[in-house]
């Protein structure tokens, strides 16, 4: 886990940037240049975005926020194209600038020309991008824009990074002015932000279409990403900035996992992909499981890869307004959570929450859990109470002999984090004789043991064994 202090969140922003623009253009590629790192999807298949994607960018002179969003006009289900259309539209209405890109290897196309109809109506700037000038060669293709009548217009390769530096001085000129930038905000070249504490990163993960967009939409009380009864409707990892109670949240919505057999392309290998890498950099992991299907072998697999990364864990058994029945529900919940038990019994110490993204029926039981699990990341047991405890455990069960030895513990403690505000799994150190004589099965139960003392609801319980004559 990256600890918090090592972290890094650029400044508070001066404005919003939207890209828009019909598929395949560059915007995804754009987005990840002008962010610094790659975080949309690029692929050469259209309408690979959907959700509106957002980071933050300080490589201009004033740092904003950069939202990418899906191509407008392109191929494929009518109902995504709309919600699509819809997600660029209010990025557009709530942006401060608009970032109108266009492939100038392909040439003005009708969809351009509509588009840029529709943008010549907003009272928000607008630079037109002219993208895909890879070469100096290309150079005579972007006078096949000026026609559409933009005053700012500036030709670049978001592939290669030329043009880069003139479009951001472009967008610095455009940006409103704010009396809260200071001289700390306004950086040189090569200056980097300053390190500040880092909203709590929450991963929704599960197989698709198990409403984890819904999830999220309930949570924000908006439609803030794309929903739809399509599998597969998200396909890159979208952090999203979420405020509760003064604290900070980051919401991840991520793909939805498949087996990798079952991958219907490249595209939705890289989404699987990213989606495991999610599981990796996030602080907590809500694992949405669909209750009309139960868990399955998938769910089983997502929940072994959260366990593989050492996460904190929360699972929502998601769709509950489906399969709620008339007269006792409590008896129907408890029944479902002991079945989820059984079926996710290596991911026990996971609290479960029975609820619907529809209705939002328990949703806000959520954060309840979250901070109960916050709680607890910071609850120690004292060196005293902790030896005491496992001695009992050793003597009640003695360990199993293997070969012509057994294991001897001659100490124990609890290690300290590496930050004590980060939300990560608990470590106890165990000195001992030999420490290939604890076995998994013996471990589990000296887990058990330490639960049953402090049940750390949410948390992995991690035991590492060291020889008596290493130094903790």
């Amino acid at each position: 886990m990256i600890a918090a202090k090592d972290r890094k969140i650029a400044p508070e922003s001066v404005g919003k940037v939207a890209i828009v623009g019909r598929p395949n253009v560059g915007k995804s590629a754009l987005f990840n240049r002008l962010a610094g790192r790659n975080i949309a999807i690029v692929h050469d298949q259209p309408g690979i975005t959907r959700d509106r994607l957002a980071a933050p960018c300080v490589r201009g002179l004033r740092p904003f926020t950069i939202w990418d969003t899906g191509g407008i006009g392109g191929a494929g289900e009518v109902e995504l194209r709309v919600q699509v259309r819809s997600s660029a539209d209010a990025a557009m209405r709530e942006s401060d600038v608009i970032l109108f890109v266009v492939d100038a290897q392909d040439g003005l196309t009708p969809i351009d020309q509509e588009l840029a109809r529709i943008l010549r109506k907003s009272k928000t700037p607008v630079v037109l991008v002219i993208n895909k000038i890879d070469h100096p060669n290309h150079e005579d293709l972007e006078n096949d824009f000026m026609r559409l009548g933009f005053a700012n217009s500036v030709p670049i390769s978001a592939a290669h990074g030329r043009g880069i530096s003139g479009l951001l001085e472009t967008i610095d000129l455009l940006l409103p002015a704010s009396s809260s930038i200071n001289s700390e905000s306004i950086r040189e070249p090569g200056h980097q932000p300053p390190t500040i504490n880092h909203p709590l990163a929450l991963a929704i993960v599960g197989r698709p279409n198990a409403g984890k967009s819904s999830l999220i939409n309930s949570i924000l009380h908006d439609a803030r990403t794309i929903v739809s009864e399509l599998p597969g409707t998200t396909r890159d990892a979208v952090d999203i900035k979420y405020e509760r109670d003064g604290q900070e949240y980051l919401l991840i919505d991520t793909a939805g996992i498949r087996a990798r057999s079952k991958h219907s392309s490249s595209v939705e290998v890289f989404s699987v992909m990213r989606a495991e890498r999610t599981i990796r950099r996030a602080d907590l992991c809500i694992l949405v499981i669909d209750l009309t299907s139960g868990v399955t072998s998938q769910d089983k697999k997502i929940a072994g890869l959260i366990q593989k990364s050492e996460k904190p864990c929360l699972v929502i058994l998601n769709k509950w307004d489906l399969v709620k029945p008339p007269r006792a529900a409590k008896a129907a919940m408890e029944k479902l959570m002991t079945e989820t038990r059984e079926h996710l019994f290596f991911l026990d110490y996971a609290p479960i929450l029975i609820a619907s993204a529809l209705t939002g029926e328990n949703v806000e039981q959520l954060f309840r859990l979250i901070a109960d699990v916050r709680k607890a990341a910071h609850v120690r047991i004292g060196t005293g109470v902790l030896n005491r405890l496992l001695r009992a455990a050793f003597e009640e069960n003695p360990p199993p002999t293997i070969g012509t030895r057994r294991l001897k513990l001659f100490y124990a403690a609890q290690a300290h984090g590496e930050d004590d505000r980060a939300l990560e799994a608990l470590k106890f150190v165990l000195f001992v004789n030999q420490p290939k004589l604890l076995s998994e099965t013996y471990g589990r139960y000296l887990e058990g043991r330490i639960r049953a003392a402090e049940p750390y609801p949410g948390l992995p319980v991690l035991l590492n064994c060291r020889a008596r004559a290493e130094k903790m």
